[in-house]
């Protein structure tokens, strides 16, 4: 959840699912990394997958299949299955450093495969990325949501160093082969010398980033943009799992995703190595869907490149760029057939709400799906809303499932519809801005039979509307359990078009409970319900999803009942 002020930091109360971030321990060195030829294929890693899922198998068994997929670099399906094994083995030590291990590497990749890094963070002078990392610092003690000292984040940024000195992408980019000893020296002495080394204040954190920038660039030749970055993104890893340091591209992608607006061809992937990218979402009325991309498919080829080997972020890079410009995609459908499309880049809308329908005219059964909470989403409820009771809609089904979030202050508007009195949501922080309440105003209240679908990857800003219809009573909650994501996030904006994404407060249900790392049961559980990547647009195909369908008969029931 986020919040924004102008200038030095933007409060958005943001609440969306971010990947995790790690704590410190003492070095343990990596499972081999040198880059072996050759992938895991997929039905081996989804057989694998599953099994740990299920609790099959040892937690030694799935260390080593885990560390097999990392020395392959299918680091995004190490981390799957550490995080799976972990649900079942979670106090063991090997699988809770390999996942740390994997992440950390994952976000060195995923820096050295976007464009902004490389082509303005990795450009600057020593000082420019000393005042950047001092004010990451600064804004990390004075606003995070508890005290974190210099010291941790000074080691956490000395852990990511040593990680990059044997990471491939790092190596490739700043170490000549000749120099490989030296770099493996380098990470000797960092762990002899600068490991939890004890940092009193900000100005002693720069004095031994400047120290060891030295020291790198004597011995390994590495630039000292290239040492203070790692410092610097590094030091976020002292913080939770939804605080991070943002890109000019990332703080840009974030800002589109709140506006609703971005230019590119609408789509959202996920890489799978030697399949391509999966496209896990085709935006409506974009240059994706004209061109005839669904849900499911598979890219294989971008402007000539094959992508089937590419990460996420590879890709994304070349399909970014600027509007009116065109790439030729193909890509290879559910039944194995190979298509091709040129499409034209442009701006995109990304609209909350993506399905407003009436499920069953005879007893009045509205259906809205939301997608996210963004600065849009009250005008779009609200369109969704009139038109629905228009048509006779009497009850209604609210769609949250898979919705990773949004905007705060969006989140308490939209379920204020359906409230008419009380707390529906409030915030704590350490400093006084960050503590708020949010209560219903009597306004145009919706009293209609409401039933909310949420699964496991409802959100943040879907969980302060589970959160409200739980304390009020107000509805039936049906589905599976939420995420468990309650904490606010701020986006400050720091220099060069960059950006930090921090946890600054905790948000409380109206009963003031949080329910971090729980999430909300729901009122009717619904197990086992598959999940399409085609969504229904049709009442009868979104009426047979198992979920609609028991949300159905719950309203059904309550329909008999009252004639």
């Amino acid at each position: 959840m986020e919040r924004s002020r102008p200038n030095s930091a933007y409060r958005w109360a943001f609440i969306a699912i971010a990947s995790v971030t790690l704590g410190m321990s003492s070095p343990v060195l990596s499972a081999d990394e040198q880059t072996p030829s050759g992938i895991i294929d997929a039905e081996r890693i989804s057989e694998n997958l599953k099994s740990v899922e299920e609790g099959r198998g040892t937690a030694s068994e799935a260390f080593r299949f885990g560390e097999e997929l990392e020395k392959l670099h299918q680091r995004a399906e190490a981390i799957r299955l550490y995080e799976a094994a972990l649900k079942h083995f979670p106090e063991d030590g090997n699988l809770n450093y390999a996942l740390r291990r994997t992440r950390i590497h994952f976000a060195i990749d995923r820096r050295y495969s976007d464009r902004s890094f490389q082509q303005k963070l990795l450009r600057q002078r020593r000082a420019e990325a000393l005042d950047l990392m001092e004010d990451v610092i600064t804004r990390v003690q004075l606003e995070y949501v508890s005290n974190v000292s210099a010291t941790k984040l000074i080691a956490h940024g000395t852990e990511s160093l040593y990680m990059a000195l044997g990471n491939e992408r790092f190596l490739e980019t700043h170490v000549k082969s000749s120099s490989r000893p030296a770099a493996e020296k380098l990470r000797r002495r960092l762990t002899g010398e600068y490991w939890n080394r004890r940092v009193a204040s900000r100005l002693e954190a720069r004095m031994v980033v400047a120290e060891v920038c030295d020291i790198a660039r004597r011995d390994v030749g590495i630039p000292d943009a290239a040492v203070i970055m790692e410092y610097l993104f590094g030091s976020c890893n002292a913080l939770d799992d939804y605080s991070h340091f943002l890109t000019p591209d990332r703080y840009n992608d974030l800002f589109g995703s709140i506006q609703g607006e971005f230019v590119g061809i609408g789509i959202e992937m996920e890489g799978e190595k030697g399949k391509g990218m999966h496209l896990v979402n085709v935006l409506l009325d974009s240059p994706a869907e004209e061109g005839g991309l669904r849900p499911g498919d598979f890219i294989v080829e971008i402007d000539g490149h094959e992508c089937r080997d590419l990460t996420t972020d590879e890709a994304a890079g070349l399909l970014r760029g600027p509007r009116g410009s065109q790439v030729d995609l193909a890509f290879e459908t559910d039944t194995g057939k190979i298509n091709r499309s040129v499409l034209t880049r442009r701006p995109v809308v990304v609209r909350s709400v993506t399905s407003s329908i009436i499920l069953n005219q005879e007893q009045g059964v509205g259906y809205i799906r939301m997608t996210g909470f963004q600065n849009s989403t009250e005008e779009e409820m609200d369109a969704a809303l009139r038109e629905l009771e228009s048509r006779g809609m009497k009850s209604l089904i609210w769609d949250l499932r898979d919705n990773p979030g949004g905007l705060l202050d969006t989140a308490a508007n939209v379920i204020d519809r359906f409230i008419d009195r009380g707390v529906l949501v409030s915030t704590e922080g350490r400093s006084f801005d960050q503590t708020q309440t949010f209560r219903a105003n009597t306004y145009n209240t919706r009293n209609m039979p409401l039933i909310l679908l949420v699964n496991e990857n409802s959100a943040s800003a879907s969980e302060i509307v589970a959160g409200a219809i739980n304390d009020h009573r107000r509805g039936t909650i049906v589905g599976r359990k939420t995420y468990g994501k309650w904490s606010v996030q701020s986006i400050i904006h720091l220099p060069g078009g960059t950006g930090l994404k921090l946890t600054t407060a905790k948000f409380f249900s109206p009963e003031h409970q949080n329910y971090a790392g729980t999430g909300i049961a729901p009122h009717v559980n619904v197990e086992n319900s598959h999940r399409t990547l085609f969504r229904g647009r049709t009442s009868d195909e979104i009426s047979a999803d198992p979920d609609v369908a028991r949300a159905l008969e719950v309203l059904a029931r309550r329909f008999t009942r009252s004639n």
